[in-house]
């Protein structure tokens, strides 16, 4: 906690113990006679009550889920992703009326924007084009992805890709509403993907100016085809064969391209488990070094190693009814329990911040410690 901050109630209270170590006791007596002690103190206050930490060994993290100091007046929705930019700033898109929240690297509120995304904000990634960083927004209800100054300033808006075909050559869309895009990913040469993942299913492939390439992927069982490709990202980890992968959600799986939309390989679960194996219900990426964090919508975290083995699994959580449902109420969430991860990132030391799927906004920070 930042001992700047003005006291909040909703925070840690003392307990009388540790107000008796303060050595304030002999002021007590008068307070409590006076009818002026402030009502902080309950019968299951619990001295000492410290933040969960999760991990172990050398990814051990404390959990920080009131990190954001959010305005009263600035309500989130569904906490959907975010992302950190080079100054350190933390931006936190969701579908409340400014659904674009943006913090200090200490978590103190910058300012918000974006209310016509309001309800509909979902994907948004980062890169940096010709020196400035711009962010690529995927606000599914719109049918479009919109690449925006670090403002919201519309830089490009890109339609549905009219002249997408399938690879039987029949036209992937009659109209925009079956584009339903979720989430934006970066090659080095400078093109982009953008995930279908509500809609039909398909990845398209851009050039950096915003034209038209190509499409693989599309709805469907085989090893090229998707059930919700949710997620998606450019995989540098062997920066001699960089590779787009798939978070292929409801195939409980992830599926590696060539930059040219080629399946090159799958990381599936063993035996097809899907609960208690690497992917539940994987949503997106975060690089850093070799290790990526993917999370998990049915409830949990994972960091894993350059060959995709797992390092770690974080705030898994043990009551399965709470995994992916959105409709967990907020007095029933629990510190050190995801209960829909939805985004996550990485930021510059080595933190997790994490964006969860839930209609008033849950957004923690897991802060490293080993």
């Amino acid at each position: 906690m930042n001992s700047t901050q003005p006291f909040d109630h909703d925070k840690p209270k003392p307990s009388r113990r540790q107000i008796v170590k303060t050595g304030v006791a002999a002021g007590i007596a008068a307070w409590l006679s006076a009818g002026k002690f402030p009502a902080i103190l309950h019968a299951d206050d619990k001295a000492g009550d410290k933040p969960p930490i999760l991990g172990e060994g050398d990814h051990k993290f404390e959990w920080l889920g009131d990190w954001a100091k959010r305005p009263a007046d600035k309500p989130w929705g569904n906490t959907h992703a975010v992302q950190e930019t080079a100054d350190g700033r933390i931006f936190v898109h969701h579908t409340g009326p400014e659904s674009m929240h943006v913090y200090d690297p200490d978590g103190k509120f910058i300012e918000a924007w974006g209310k016509e995304y309001h309800g509909n904000a979902h994907g948004m990634d980062l890169r940096k084009e010709n020196g400035e960083e711009v962010l690529y927004l995927a606000p599914t209800g719109m049918h479009k992805v919109f690449k925006t100054d670090l403002k919201g300033n519309v830089l490009l808006t890109l339609d549905f890709p009219k002249d997408a075909k399938n690879k039987k050559g029949d036209p992937c869309y009659a109209d925009a509403k079956p584009y339903v895009p979720t989430f934006t990913a970066f090659a080095p040469n400078g093109d982009f993907y953008v995930t279908d993942g509500y809609g039909a299913g398909y990845i398209h492939h851009y050039n950096i100016k915003g034209e038209y390439l190509s499409t693989f992927g599309g709805k469907g069982n085989a090893d090229d085809e998707t059930a919700c490709p949710h997620g998606i990202f450019c995989d540098t980890r062997d920066p001699a064969k960089p590779m787009i992968v798939v978070a292929d959600r409801e195939h409980h799986r992830l599926q590696y391209f060539t930059l040219d939309g080629k399946l090159d390989h799958l990381v599936v679960n063993a035996n097809g488990e899907n609960e208690n194996g690497r992917l539940r219900r994987p949503c997106h990426f975060s690089q850093r070094g070799t290790e990526m964090v993917i999370p998990d919508l049915r409830g949990r975290v994972t960091i894993l190693d350059k060959d995709n083995n797992v390092i770690v699994q974080l705030g898994d959580n043990p009551d399965a009814g709470q995994r992916a449902n959105n409709g967990v109420k907020q007095a029933d969430t629990t510190p050190g329990h995801f209960c829909c991860p939805h985004g996550a990132t990485w930021d510059s030391h080595g933190n997790i911040f994490v964006a969860e799927w839930l209609p008033y906004g849950r957004f923690t920070k897991l802060q490293r410690l080993a």
